[in-house]
């Protein structure tokens, strides 16, 4: 193919695929941890502050904040709160005071983090046209720009595509190094992986997948050459891990501790490791202990397998209280275009045959594929496609490699693989712009995704603005919202009027707005609430009855409205609950007393309503009658599933024991 014609299509689709992501982010609101990142990124540059968001590391944070560097914007005064509720309302006020509705700035940092997006497009086709030739590279590109996946995430201030970009780059430096030995190669492998490592904490992972190819490497050598072999890719393994972490390190300043001088976090390392076990913790203090890595990357790292070790998970219209090892699996068969999953099988079909050739090539997309994926499965982090997109990269690269080597033997093998990358992109195109909720045509579509999976499937709070225009259409409809990210962002920056309906996340940060038992009228829901997916059980879920309900209609596949007549006593009953445990911790256990006995009154049954009760009996010095209430809200904890007790039983049985 001439290189004009090459270069001139590669530009093109990568030009689409801008376009694309620039239209989509302009319409959709905040989502649920931008605010965070945004914020944690803003004091990064600003005071050298690491401890707001050390659930991630800087790269995503510091590059998406670079346009907002030369402003001087208004900064909440810190509240000394945890570390995660910092950054969440902080960086919530922070956006609601600086940006408003207009999302100038929010749209401004999500171009800025959308550079990643388009390297990551180019460097699939640039190591599938070095792998497998120029028309697979062209094909791997067709895929990755159109994908509904990537363009979902693309321009959004997360860490899924930078990650999912540095993972690739990583194994193709590393490729360049062993097919051609050099410094100069060794060092890009280096520096390549430590912005891995400083973009996610998954990025660990690069560790046990180059030793996986080492072992390829030594295994396929001649034996008399072996040795030889061995000594150099360990030499250069350990080398690349030497410069990765000086990376990581210039990326926290070169400094241990997570915040300046004169500010600590909420929690030290050591208190915050000891649920880990005292294995795993032992070995996380003494990497800390002797400054190995930041204090901050190593508390992500912890938070990581904490929030991993509770988080539940919606899969196929049902709730678990722990991840399950199928849910990657069921994600994949759902949130793949059918010509992705048809082109998939072509390669494996292909590399059976002998057809798609270039065994150290193949072992450099399939090892790291097949390794993320299989700890994927094994994970508990069971929240959404966009945890997979460093294994779409590979499948990018295999599919449009085994297309490329069909499509080359015979006519009939090209206009089969053209369909269905055809396919591929059409069936993507079919949703635009509302790719966050993307499902197959097998599965029933956007219109059937949110009972299938939840959380950043189909809604990831993205939708503040169709709402705002949804309730322009209708002025004088009174309504209640159940919105998936409040209160880490207010629908009423956005306009929204809104009655506040209560959430899992209103329970911690914050409270709700009372709610009548009986709503005549029209309610809205997210499908993040809906489904209930931060909820341990469906039993906990206010709004399950929903489920079973025809909504009137549906704003871009993910908040749902209904209008009639409703019970809603469960919902009563949390909110009031809610707002009395938000007053018990605010020193006000006086006012809390009434809505928690409300709340008992309206629903017996409810744990969170007993728990309540009796906090705020204890804070008026009702010791008896507080441990009554808590052992009624235990003994019902015990007749829920294991995995459900979780929530509350800790607490109840420490309560107890004092």
């Amino acid at each position: 193919m001439p290189k004009r014609t090459l270069w001139g299509v590669v530009f093109a689709l990568v030009t689409v695929q801008m376009i694309l992501t620039v239209f989509v982010v302009h319409r959709e609101s905040l989502t649920f941890d931008e605010g965070d990142h945004m914020f944690a990124g803003y004091m990064m540059w600003h005071t050298g502050d690491y401890g707001l968001n050390p659930e991630h590391p800087p790269l995503v944070k510091l590059l998406a904040t670079l346009p907002v560097l030369g402003r001087n914007l208004w900064v909440p005064p810190l509240m000394n709160r945890e570390f995660k509720s910092e950054a969440y309302l902080d960086g919530r006020d922070w956006l609601a005071r600086n940006d408003g509705d207009r999302n100038q700035l929010v749209f401004q940092m999500r171009l800025s983090a959308g550079l990643l997006a388009i390297a990551f497009s180019l460097v699939v086709f640039f190591v599938a046209r070095e792998f497998f030739g120029e028309w697979a590279g062209l094909a791997s590109l067709a895929l990755a720009a159109f994908d509904p996946n990537i363009l979902a995430h693309s321009a959004l201030v997360t860490t899924d595509i930078g990650v999912s970009l540095f993972f690739l780059a990583s194994i193709w430096c590393f490729y360049r190094y062993v097919r051609q030995p050099s410094w100069l190669r060794l060092i890009v492998a280096g520096l390549v992986t430590g912005l891995l490592l400083s973009t996610k904490h998954s990025g660990i992972m690069i560790a046990p997948m180059l030793l996986l190819l080492i072992g390829y490497e030594i295994y396929t050598s001649e034996k008399r050459t072996r040795r030889q072999t061995a000594l150099r890719l360990c030499g250069g393994f350990c080398s690349i891990s030497f410069i990765a972490v000086l990376v990581l390190w210039s990326f926290y300043g070169f400094r241990y501790s997570a915040r300046p001088a004169g500010l600590k976090m909420s929690t030290t390392l050591a208190d915050y490791a000891a649920p880990l076990g005292p294995h795993i913790a032992a070995t996380i203090n003494a990497i800390g202990g002797m400054h190995l890595l930041p204090e901050s990357y190593l508390i992500g790292l912890v938070d990581v397998a904490r929030v991993a070790a509770y988080y539940p998970t919606f899969v196929f219209n049902t709730n678990y209280a722990h991840g399950v090892w199928w849910y990657f699996p069921s994600v994949f068969a759902i949130k793949t275009t059918l010509g992705l999953l048809a082109l998939t099988a072509l390669a494996v079909f292909a590399m059976a045959t002998g057809k798609l050739r270039g065994n150290r090539e193949l072992a450099f997309i399939l090892v790291p594929a097949v390794f993320y994926f299989v700890v994927a499965m094994f994970s508990n982090m069971n929240i959404g496609a966009r945890h997979l997109l460093p294994f779409y990269a590979f499948i990018f690269i295999l599919a449009g490699a085994g297309a490329a080597a069909l499509a080359a033997l015979n006519r009939r093998w090209l206009t089969v693989c053209a369909v269905f990358v055809a396919a591929h992109v059409l069936s993507s195109l079919a949703v635009f712009p509302n790719f966050m909720a993307y499902a197959n045509e097998a599965w029933g579509g956007p219109a059937n995704v949110h009972n299938l999976l939840s959380d950043a499937n189909v809604d990831w709070a993205q939708q503040l603005y169709q709402v705002k225009a949804w309730q322009d259409l209708h002025p004088n409809e009174e309504c209640w919202f159940a919105y998936f990210a409040q209160p880490e962002i207010e629908p009423e920056t956005y306009g929204i009027r809104c009655h506040h309906l209560p959430t899992i996340d209103t329970y911690w940060l914050g409270g709700t707005d009372n709610v009548p038992p009986v709503i005549n009228g029209t309610v809205l829901i997210s499908a993040g609430d809906l489904s209930g997916c931060e909820w341990p059980a469906a039993s906990f879920n206010p709004y399950d009855a929903f489920r079973g309900m025809r909504p009137d209609e549906s704003l871009n596949h993910a908040v749902f409205v209904y209008r009639g007549h409703f019970d809603m006593h469960r919902a009563a009953a949390v909110a009031l609950a809610e707002n009395a445990i938000q007053a018990v911790w605010k020193g006000d256990a006086s006012a809390a007393l009434p809505l928690a006995q409300q709340a008992v009154s309206i629903d017996p049954t409810a744990v969170m309503g007993h728990l309540a009760l009796g906090n705020a009996l204890n804070g008026v010095g009702r010791k008896d009658d507080a441990r009554r209430e808590w052992q009624i809200a235990l003994d019902q904890n015990r007749q829920l599933d294991q995995g459900a007790q979780t929530l509350f039983g800790p607490e109840l049985e420490a309560r107890l024991a004092k």
